[in-house]
């Protein structure tokens, strides 16, 4: 948020210099004194915004805003979706869904089978949806297979993630085309082309090797299917619709939204009363919400349960998932103070006079504003506008435009740690403490960053010599 009247007089120095004292003073909180998260995360923002020069009265008021924005997107897909889950793995749902892959792919190539269906159903889905929607299979192979949840989590989780990043119509690469006036359908070709090799060696062949080395409990955060419900698990086609449907749903979305904006459907449409209602089915709350309705429905009411016992098993679903989304919004409470502050504004004016090649400066000065204040739509889209103008008047052809687009969408995600709520919300969900998540999702991230910027380089050079 932007605060009326009142403009930061620090320089970048003294704020980057106090954003790495704040991010340490937080690890030593939760790491070494075992402060729990959401006290310390909330101490650090208040202690951040007094040090940067926030006024004082208007101090809770951002932390507020952050806690609130970020709880906004994110606790309606939580609880939803930990309820989805629920009903899916109580059932035996995530159970028959489990057996199938392992039936197709083979024990070994499980977690391959569980990358391969997230790289699926992340195309058209946001990553913490997919996420929620994926654990419970995920939790149901790991519970059959046993050797711990990272080698079966990270995977998936990695496949949600390259999709997000590097693909339209997810809002990042879509935005920086926009900002570059790239072309989507080449945006589309560039980010397959770094997505899928960079899943299989950084979240797939990182996620075998990680398992390996740590073998991890599975949560039982979303329940177990209970005996009967394993002799007798409904149909997999069955639960292949449920998770289906609001998938389709958000596809229907982003697909008129898609269609609209390359101007396949007239603009009258947007008006339309139709357009309208489909956008809202397909919204990832609205869609989730159907979806667990349809779950309780087939899943629940026609396997016998009824009533209080329905009502009870949702209510269930709710209270281990209450720390994930308090923790995740107190994440995004820290990075709020981070972006309030100005540290991005102030490293983007220093970053964006040093002279090196366009697309290295894109990746570098995402990275640097990823790191400084957790959120990668922001490093994304501040970055892509501030070296719009080079971009502009650098002439390039439409692969290189594409190529470019990628590499800023790989600096945004660098680096993932404790001012980004992403990193709370799969630590949680995996069971992990801070230590081990920067062990494993954070270094799982940086790779898929560094890993997708040599791709992106590889293109925009492959794209040079054919111009």
């Amino acid at each position: 948020m932007t605060i009326e009247g009142w403009t930061q007089t620090l320089g970048a120095g003294p704020l980057l210099l106090i954003a790495a004292a704040a991010i340490a003073v937080l690890l030593f909180l939760i790491i070494k004194l075992r402060v729990h998260a959401l006290l310390a995360l909330i101490i650090i923002s208040l202690a951040t915004a007094f040090a940067t020069g926030i006024p004082a009265d208007k101090v809770v008021t951002v932390l507020v805003s952050g806690f609130g924005t970020t709880l906004g997107a994110v606790a309606l897909l939580v609880g939803l979706g930990a309820m989805l889950g629920r009903i899916v793995e109580t059932s035996g749902g995530a159970k028959a869904l489990a057996d199938y892959l392992i039936n197709l792919f083979g024990e070994k190539r499980a977690p391959f089978a569980l990358g391969l269906a997230s790289l699926i159903f992340g195309f058209p889905i946001f990553f913490d949806a997919g996420l929620v929607v994926m654990l419970p299979v995920v939790f149901a192979v790991a519970h059959r297979l046993g050797g711990g949840v990272l080698r079966f989590g990270l995977p998936a989780a990695g496949a949600f993630s390259v999709m997000h990043i590097f693909l339209p119509p997810h809002p990042g690469p879509v935005a920086a085309a926009t900002f570059f006036d790239a072309n989507i359908g080449l945006v589309l070709v560039a980010g397959l082309i770094a997505a899928i090799p960079t899943w299989y060696v950084t979240a797939y062949l990182f996620g075998l090797w990680t398992g390996k080395r740590m073998v991890l409990p599975v949560p039982t955060l979303l329940g177990q299917a209970d005996a009967a419900a394993e002799a007798n698990p409904p149909r997999f086609r069955t639960v292949v619709g449920v998770l289906l449907l609001p998938l389709v749903l958000i596809f229907l979305n982003t697909g008129l939204s898609t269609f609209s904006s390359a101007g396949v459907l007239p603009a009258a449409a947007k008006t339309e009363t139709w357009y309208q209602v489909l956008r809202t089915l397909g919204e990832t709350p609205v869609a989730l919400l159907i979806a667990v309705i349809v779950a309780a429905l087939v899943l629940g009411r026609s396997r016998g349960l009824h009533g209080g016992a329905l009502e009870k098993l949702l209510e269930s679903s709710l209270g281990p998932v209450c720390s994930v989304i308090l923790i995740t919004g107190a994440g995004g409470m820290f990075g709020g103070v981070l972006r309030t502050s100005g540290i991005g504004k102030a490293l983007a004016d220093v970053l964006g006079d040093v002279g090196i090649p366009l697309i290295l400066a894109g990746f570098l000065i995402a990275a640097i504003l990823r790191i400084a204040q957790g959120s990668a739509t922001v490093a994304l889209t501040t970055t892509a506008g501030l070296i719009a103008p080079a971009v502009a008047a650098a002439g390039m052809n439409g692969m290189q435009l594409a190529a470019l687009v990628i590499a800023v969408a790989a600096g945004s995600v660098v680096v993932s740690h404790v001012n980004d709520s992403g990193f709370w919300l799969v630590g949680r969900f995996f069971g992990m403490d801070v230590k081990t998540t920067l062990k494993t999702w954070t270094v799982m991230e940086t790779l898929i960053g560094v890993m997708g910027f040599g791709i992106a380089a590889a293109i925009f050079g492959v794209a040079s010599l054919v111009s």
